[in-house]
C-alpha cells in the first residue's frame, strides 16, 4: 500500500517514514506541492493532508487530482507522529 502525505513538518519526515515502515506502508511525503502534481499522486492508494501544514493551493490541487482519480483523501488538522499513526491505520482498515 502506498499513501502520499500531503503537509507536516520538515524535522518529522524521518519520523513519518519510520511510522508507515512500521505499518508495513510506504510512505511518500510532500511537504510543498510538486509540479505535475496529479501524476506524481496517481499510484497512491490514498491521500493523508495535514492542514495546518499545507499551503491552500497544495492542498486544493491534492483534493483535485485525489477526486479525479478517485483515491480516497483523509484530512487531519494536527501534523504529530500519532496522527499520522492513526491515518495510517484508518488506510488499511477501510474506515
Amino acid at each position: 500500500m502506498c499513501i502520499a502525505l500531503i503537509g507536516g513538518m520538515d524535522r518529522l519526515g524521518k519520523h513519518y517514514q519510520e511510522a508507515a515502515a512500521a505499518a508495513g506502508i510506504t510512505l511518500e511525503v510532500y511537504n510543498t506541492a510538486p509540479a505535475n502534481f496529479a501524476v506524481k499522486l496517481k499510484k497512491a492508494d490514498a491521500v493523508v493532508i495535514f492542514t495546518n501544514k499545507v499551503s491552500h493551493q497544495a492542498r486544493n490541487e491534492a483534493l483535485q487530482a485525489a477526486k479525479t482519480r478517485g483515491i480516497p483523501v483523509i484530512m487531519q488538522h494536527a501534523c504529530g507522529v500519532c496522527t499520522l499513526r492513526n491515518c495510517l491505520e484508518c488506510c488499511k482498515t477501510g474506515h
